[in-house]
């Protein structure tokens, strides 16, 4: 039946369900897909850098009188305070830091860290070569091509996006909410959906920054998850925090609050600012990577002055604006020179750097695809470490969709399969000189022991791609991309199973729940 609320001029996806050649079209693409084991990729190659050595320094330079001379408003109290004992000259809320304390700081920083959650085996790896994937994170609404309509998103669906982070091996982490659930109150909606986040899954965790009850809260209950004593949970980093500037030039309250909480008990730290160029940062491209440097080392020296030694990491979401709208765009060939750019500053200043996979199309679509490619891989370009937003992302971050979130992961498969040494070794086995001595000029390779001992593993398998040509195509339903993306999504949530948890862990979880809940949960004005 046709949605009564979709506007007849929408493009409407065709629908092929059940029966008919399409249901027996070939298991390809369906949930019972073949994964690559999990691991944590290592990016081989050398990054692009777009800048020569003194435009590192110009940046640079442009980075540091920000901070002497124009500042950063911390619109925290105690973080003007922290800063200015520190030996920070302060004006109000205003903070210029010299650029000698600003580099002594970033010197304490690591440049690796591990995160570990609940299972140890998906413990991560923040810098050293690693790049990590995660998925969509906080989205107001929600997309799929069942109900083919906008909608504010609800705890069901979030709940659809975390099974999916934890089926697909190529994705890392668990960002924030993958879509905002309003139909929870948000007194206590951080209780419900980080459950739902340490249930469903195992991998790492983030807790956003908004506000002191629901910092602790998400600190508290990944200690219970994981079983640690408090000793351990600060030992080193379970879970992590992403904060962004409210760019131009300010840090807020509630961003300030949360990132000192968990500097203070050593969990990780990212921050990425977020500078549209042509609205909230210089037009210029190196003018809004300077002014995202500083207003995120502005944060790194707060954490570093709390706990020397913090794990810290510095993101990009450094794109441009369009100049007839104002909306912003994303995928961009400035979005990608900029988060270049940035990785070659993060290196400079020897910081794991965070990137992100993200478009402004609203369905998951041709747009879609080729603006989230340019995004992921000018993310392995520049050397990032995390890349947030890897899958499921749509309008700019005003949409979540699983089509497209199962689409995304068949580029990020490929990425990751692009990475493995296995691709470009040289050994005798690899030169294969038998081999071509066998076929010599006549015959083919097919049927060498060379390709039998290899065909299965020799090539990138795709779970969602259809390489049959036109007429298979045809034959087997004519069953466009999203379509096919459609039925993997709903084939893994039928089947999904929970990854394991102790029953005296889970009890305690949801008794940490009930009682936060009776108790009001996190302070709203309404």
């Amino acid at each position: 039946m046709q949605d009564p609320n979709r506007k007849e001029d929408a493009p409407a996806p065709r629908r092929r369900r059940g029966g008919g050649r399409a249901g027996a079209a070939s298991r390809r693409g369906h949930a019972a897909i073949e994964q690559p084991p999990w691991r944590l990729p290592v990016n081989p190659d050398r990054p692009v850098e777009p800048l020569d050595e003194a435009g590192v320094q110009a940046i640079h330079e442009g980075a540091m009188r920000i901070l002497e001379e124009v500042g950063i408003a911390f619109l925290h109290p105690e973080a003007v305070e922290i800063l200015r004992r520190a030996g920070c000259e302060t004006e109000g809320e205003v903070v210029r830091m010299d650029r000698g304390l600003v580099m002594e700081m970033v010197a304490k920083c690591p440049a690796q860290w591990d995160i570990t959650p609940r299972n140890p085996d998906r413990r991560i790896t923040m810098g050293g070569g690693h790049i990590l994937f995660g998925n969509v994170s906080s989205p107001p609404n929600y997309w799929d091509m069942e109900l083919g309509r906008k909608m504010p998103g609800t705890r069901a669906q979030c709940r659809t996006l975390l099974k999916l982070t934890q089926y697909f091996e190529c994705i890392h982490f668990t960002g924030g909410y993958p879509v905002e659930p309003v139909d929870l109150h948000p007194s206590v909606r951080h209780l419900d959906v980080l459950y739902d986040k340490l249930t469903l899954t195992d991998k790492v965790t983030h807790a956003y920054s908004l506000g002191a009850e629901r910092v602790d809260d998400a600190m508290e209950m990944v200690r219970i998850a994981g079983g640690f004593s408090d000793a351990a949970f600060e030992s080193g980093p379970k879970m992590y925090t992403n904060i962004n500037s409210t760019s131009p030039l300010k840090h807020d309250y509630p961003m300030m609050d949360g990132w000192m909480r968990l500097a203070r008990r050593n969990q990780g730290l990212v921050v990425s600012p977020f500078t549209l160029a042509g609205a909230m940062a210089p037009v210029t491209m190196a003018g809004a990577v300077a002014q995202s440097l500083a207003e995120a080392l502005s944060a790194v020296v707060l954490a570093q002055v709390i706990r020397p030694g913090a794990c810290v990491a510095i993101g990009t979401f450094t794109s441009n604006v369009d100049m007839k709208t104002g909306a912003p765009a994303f995928g961009t060939p400035e979005y990608m020179r900029a988060t270049q750019m940035t990785g070659q500053l993060a290196r400079f200043y020897g910081l794991p750097m965070r990137a992100s996979g993200v478009c402004a199309a609203n369905v998951p679509d041709g747009q879609a695809m080729w603006e989230t490619s340019n995004s992921l891989w000018s993310a392995v370009q520049s050397g990032a470490n995390m890349v947030y937003h890897a899958a499921g992302w749509l309008e700019g971050g005003l949409i979540a969709s699983p089509e497209k979130f199962v689409m995304d992961c068949e580029v990020v498969r490929q990425i990751q399969r692009y990475m493995e040494p296995a691709l470009w070794a040289t050994t005798p086995d690899d030169i294969a000189l038998d081999a071509v001595r066998e076929v010599g000029h006549q015959g083919h390779f097919f049927g060498t022991e060379h390709t039998q001992a290899r065909y299965a593993t020799a090539f990138y398998q795709p779970f969602l791609s259809d390489w049959k040509n036109y007429e298979g195509w045809e034959a087997a339903g004519g069953v466009w991309t999203a379509e096919r993306a459609h039925r993997v999504w709903k084939e893994i949530v039928a089947s999904f199973e929970a990854p394991p948890m102790d029953a005296a862990v889970r009890e305690e979880l949801e008794a940490f729940v009930s009682r936060r809940k009776a108790e009001g949960g996190a302070p709203t004005d309404f």
